[in-house]
């Protein structure tokens, strides 16, 4: 599949763009007119640029408001499509984008917009130029791309064709199977971008909201698997608009729209296996080959398959003051294991759930979490897809006869192992700490539950992307909990048997401002580590008799909480003497208490009752306040 890319997506100036595009691997870029007019660069300059790095360039957009208007204005602007193939001759393009009228259309006349457009085509033909022809979902009298289509095939003439935009088609919920029945060659480009499921005006939508395949919520593989049965084997290009990509750094947001595309290449093809597979009548696509899937002129490439991760191998806190962790982990019930044979850290368990304190830290470095293990069939190939996503490695230092970790880092700085699973749950690396454990303590039994990972603000739609694509995660709904610095969006990643959970949080700017002292600023919102015990009140009353400092819930929360669900008298007070909280829905109950913070990171404990599923939401704000009155009161004593 030949990759594209719309300038306008990124930040920074033309030649940025450009090099930032040949960088992240991309085969061509879509020169946005503002973007050539507001340039230094002469159309020579961006042609020779383009051809140095090896960049295609593949379209020259937008020309607008062109039909449906009257002769006097016709007549206009044909001088200015005059003057745009001209320009095109010296960048050495030969495609154009036209837009259906929004702004200047006052004849709403199928006849007249077909004898306009044929005649806008005779004046590309004599300049070697394709028009390619887009519906806006928003357009005054052309708004549908089956609409737009039978106006070029009324024209016919082969200078004028059509464009496919997935966000103009999936906003209005269009079908797209109809776009099988267009033929190949009057598919002059494809653009792709995806899209949060909003209640909004289209164009404010458009505007703003459009993110990169995989970040969003649009059935773009089969929109892809509609056009490579159509036969169309042209660029796939993304054109998307949206107010954080274009304040981000270019080289970043270019890797990550490559990505997106990789992953969509995958998701497409894998979209016409199935489709290939339902027999014609069975209910499924009537236009699927039961024979199995035929070979297309767009070649569409996998990546290695990995399955799911089958759970957490272990979380990583990084400090150079370990004293205040390890204490914390003790007072939970967590064992220490000792130290690393050759390597700055230690090992403390509980059952199943590891946690590694890494004293390899900066100087004056607070406690933050520094690294997620995944149990995975295969780390080599997991690792290998990751890498073909344009994951950067991690590099580790090993030591003979210690266990090798694939590492790749996720865009918040994380560092993701992949790491060998095991049918008990046991880690070999253990063996590397104190005396060498090769099985879980006999002692009380925990896993990791989920972990909370802060993202910041300019990174979050890539995080979503990074953790479905490399990891096989599957996002689910977010969701936005109330604090008192302003909403937080709340985003879970989960695999299918929930054995690994992941909740992404996009903290309030004004808390990830606060912090970019010191630590950076992801790590200036608090993130968690949850574990899963079988019983949360003995846990609870075991770390009370060992000092824990819990996170003091306020009296007012356990009224709520009596008037909500009319709890046993006895076990209303249970909860209210350890700061456990609690909720409850149609499949279950579930338990839970946090710690105090230290540094960036607190830990919870829970208890999930028959079919529970959920993170005790209702409970999620009430968390916040007393974490944000904790961090005032801290500032101020100092």
């Amino acid at each position: 599949m030949r990759t594209g890319i719309a300038t306008v997506c990124l930040s920074g100036t033309l030649k940025e763009k450009m090099q930032a595009c040949a960088i992240a691997g991309f085969d061509g870029i879509e020169i946005f007119e503002q973007d050539l007019v507001t340039s230094p660069l002469s159309p020579e300059d961006v042609r020779k640029m383009a051809a140095d790095l090896g960049l295609g360039l593949d379209l020259y957009q937008p020309f607008r408001d062109f039909d449906s208007v009257s002769e006097d204005i016709l007549q206009e602007n044909l001088r200015r499509a005059d003057a745009k193939f001209r320009l095109m001759s010296r960048l050495g393009m030969d495609t154009i984008l036209v837009c259906t009228n929004v702004g200047t259309a006052t004849i709403d006349d199928d006849d007249l917009r077909a004898e306009q457009l044929s005649r806008l085509a005779q004046l590309a033909g004599e300049h070697g130029v394709k028009v390619a022809y887009e519906a806006l979902a928003w357009g005054k009298y052309v708004n549908d791309y089956e609409h737009a289509h039978r106006l070029v095939h009324t024209v016919d003439h082969p200078n004028l064709g059509t464009c496919l935009d997935s966000f103009h088609i999936l906003s209005r919920d269009w079908d797209t199977a109809p776009i099988e029945a267009i033929k190949p060659e009057k598919i002059f480009f494809v653009q792709v971008a995806d899209a949060p499921k909003l209640s909004m005006d289209v164009l404010s939508w458009s505007r703003h909201y459009r993110v990169f395949p995989g970040e969003g919520q649009f059935e773009l593989a089969k929109f892809m698997g509609h056009v490579a049965r159509a036969g169309y084997s042209g660029p796939v290009s993304l054109e998307v608009f949206n107010d954080v990509f274009r304040q981000s750094d270019v080289e970043r947001t270019a890797v990550d729209a490559m990505r997106s595309l990789i992953w969509l290449e995958e998701q497409s093809a894998k979209w016409l296996d199935a489709a290939s597979l339902v027999p014609a009548g069975g209910g499924g696509d009537s236009t699927a080959n039961a024979a199995g899937r035929r070979r297309y002129p767009m070649e569409l490439a996998t990546l290695p398959k990995v399955a799911e991760p089958a759970g957490f191998n272990f979380a990583e806190v990084k400090t150079d003051e370990p004293a205040q962790l390890e204490t914390l982990l003790g007072q939970l019930g967590f064992e220490f294991d000792g130290r690393h044979r050759t390597k700055d850290v230690q090992l403390w368990s509980m059952g199943q759930a590891r946690v590694i304190i890494n004293e390899q830290a900066p100087s004056h470095s607070e406690p933050a979490i520094a690294a997620l293990g995944f149990d995975v069939d295969s780390p080599v190939i997991a690792s290998a897809r990751a890498q073909q996503l344009k994951a950067p490695v991690v590099p580790r230092k090993v030591q003979a006869d210690e266990e090798v970790f694939q590492g790749i880092a996720a865009p918040d700085s994380t560092e993701i192992f992949l790491c060998q699973g095991s049918p008990d749950g046991t880690a070999a690396w253990t063996r590397e700490f104190g005396e060498g454990l090769e099985h879980p303590s006999a002692g009380a039994q925990a896993v990791i539950d989920h972990v909370n990972l802060a993202q910041p603000w300019q990174h979050f739609d890539e995080a979503v992307l990074f953790y479905t694509s490399a990891l096989a995660l599957e996002p689910q709904p977010f969701a936005e909990v109330p604090s008192p610095s302003g909403l937080v969006r709340s985003q879970v990643m989960q695999t299918s048997d929930r054995a690994v959970r992941l909740v992404l949080n996009l903290a309030p700017v004004i808390q990830q401002e606060a912090g970019q002292q010191g630590s950076g600023a992801r790590k200036s919102y608090q993130e968690h580590i949850a574990f899963a015990v079988d019983d949360l009140v003995a846990t609870a009353r075991a770390a009370k008799a060992r000092g824990l400092d819990f996170l003091r819930i306020p009296a007012n929360y356990y009224e709520d909480l009596d008037a909500r669900f009319a709890l046993d008298p006895a076990f209303l007070a249970t909860l209210k003497e350890l700061n456990l909280l609690y909720d409850r829905d149609a499949n279950g109950e579930f338990l839970h208490f946090y710690t105090a913070t230290v540094g960036s990171v607190f830990f919870e404990m829970v208890e999930r009752r028959g079919d529970y599923d959920g993170y005790g939401a209702p409970n999620a704000p009430v968390r916040h306040a007393v974490q944000y009155d904790s961090l005032h009161a801290h500032h101020v004593q100092r």
